[in-house]
Order: structure tokens, then sequence, then C-alpha cells
């Protein structure tokens, strides 16, 4: 196992707005850390502002970003990067990630698009990955996105991904549920994409559930309870790789604080279970 360190540790899950008045009432040590899309938080005041910036004094952060589109045929939106920059520091966010696709041309298209598996886009991403990094000072994170059409490949989703992440020089959120789901819409074993992915760059993954819409459609929604094969998918995660930070992710239909915490303990239990595994090894 490598020796890399993590900007996080454990389990966390998805701060939202509708948590801001009830995460205080749950049990200190319920979870390690959080994760917020800073565009919901950035220049926020009023009540919503103090409880964050109560929380981010009291908690670790991760920022997970919506409106980057790293794969947008527009420039870069440098004034946003200035004031992401700022509000990273201001509020010591641990680290910055973004969607592998593009969301936006002359304006938002409120969707994430699949970016074509070709060369060109390689280079063309991996440039405006170096810009994102030049301008925060720092590594960023690109998540591998689901995607339901991969119009002009050139190449698979996998060999698109390792040649971003090398040719960027930048680490990888890996989304265990979109493993999951891309395999079953585009027929590839998990197991191989999985294995296949570079433990050096990876800096946490995410877990979430979704919802399917045939047998042969899978539907990324995270607004469901996770499900065992994609419980079973993190397991072998931390048996490639080992100990890995985790966030559940839950963007719709959110349960009680509660119940959402009942997926970050599922998370923790697997944790613990591959810890007390390697113990029982090197012993």
């Amino acid at each position: 196992m490598s020796g890399k360190q993590y900007p996080v540790t454990g389990a966390g899950f998805g701060f939202r707005r509708c948590m801001a008045s009830t995460l205080k009432e749950v049990e200190t040590g319920a979870f390690d850390f959080l994760e917020i899309a800073p565009e919901n938080w950035m220049g926020l005041g009023g009540r919503f502002g103090k409880a964050f910036r109560q929380y981010t004094e009291q908690h670790p952060f991760m920022a997970h970003g919506l409106s980057l589109s790293i794969g947008g045929p527009t420039p870069l939106d440098m004034d946003f990067l200035t004031r992401l920059k700022q509000f990273l520091k201001e509020h010591n966010v641990r680290a910055y990630s973004e969607h592998l696709s593009y969301c936006s041309d002359d304006g938002h298209l409120y969707d994430l698009m699949p970016i074509p598996f070709t060369e060109e886009a390689v280079k063309y991403v991996a440039d405006r990955i170096k810009q994102v990094q030049d301008v925060l000072e720092q590594k960023i994170a690109m998540e591998n996105v689901s995607y339901y059409a991969a119009p002009g490949s050139e190449m698979s989703e996998k060999e698109f991904l390792l040649a971003v992440l090398e040719e960027a020089d930048c680490e990888l959120l890996l989304d265990v549920n979109n493993i999951y789901v891309n395999s079953i819409n585009h027929g590839y074993d998990p197991l191989e994409f999985l294995k296949a992915m570079p433990q050096e760059r990876i800096m946490y993954l995410h877990i979430a559930g979704h919802y399917n819409e045939a047998e042969d459609l899978i539907v990324d929604t995270h607004g469901a309870p996770v499900v065992d094969p994609v419980w079973s998918l993190l397991q072998a995660t931390y048996e490639q790789f080992g100990l890995i930070p985790t966030l559940l992710e839950r963007d719709f239909n959110i349960p009680p604080l509660s119940e959402l915490l009942q997926e970050v303990e599922q998370v923790r239990f697997y944790q613990n279970q591959w810890e007390m595994s390697h113990a029982q090894t090197v012993a």
C-alpha cells in the first residue's frame, strides 16, 4: 500500500442548505468530513452564511464544483476562479474537485455533457486543467462522470480518463457509483476499469444511489440509497487501493440526517472491515 497523504480521512457526506440548522444536532464523531458545491455558498450571507462559517471552523470540508465546465468550448471564467481561490482559502477547504465533462457554452446547460473521447479533447481539457491549477495554486481532482452517449469517440472512457490525468498531472476523484452505472450502460467490466485507475492520483471516493430505468439503463440521480452491487464495488476499491476517504452523495430525496448517517456508518463499517483484515495480514 502506498503512503499517500489524503486531504481528509474516513467517511463523510455532502452538506446541503437544508442541513444548516440540523447538522449541529448530529452527535460528534458521526462523520469525518463534509463536501459542498462552492457555487452554492460563495458570497452567501445571512443565517446560511453564518451557519456555514461555523461549520467550516468545526469540520474538514472538501469542495466539489458544478460550473467550471472544464471541457466547454468557451474560455474559462477567470473571475469565478479568482473568487473560488479566495473562498477555498477563507474557509480552509482541504481540496477542490470538478467533473470531467462540460456544462456550458454561451450559457449554462444545467446538465453534465460528455466530452468526446479523442486525443484532441485530451490536450484541450488537460490545458484547461493546468490553467485552473495555476490560478488556484494547487492540484485539483477530476471526477469520472456517468455518461449516456459517446459521440465521435476514438478511445474508451478508461483510456480517455487516464490520458487526461497524465497529461494534466492532476488528481482523480474516483466515483464508484459512476463506474458501476457506466459498466451497465456501456457493457464493460467494472473491476477491470477499477484496477486500471492510478492509485497515486486518487484523492478521495464518491459513492451514491441511482435509478434503474431499464435492465440495461441506469440513471445517475444521487436520489436513492446505495445498492448492494455498488457497496461491493466499494469494498473491491478498498481491497485494490487501501483505505481511501469516501463521501456519500445525496442530492435529491434527501432523507433526515439520522437516515443519511446510517449510510455513512455503512461506509465506515467497510473501512473498519478493511483495516481489521489488513492488520491481521500484517500481523
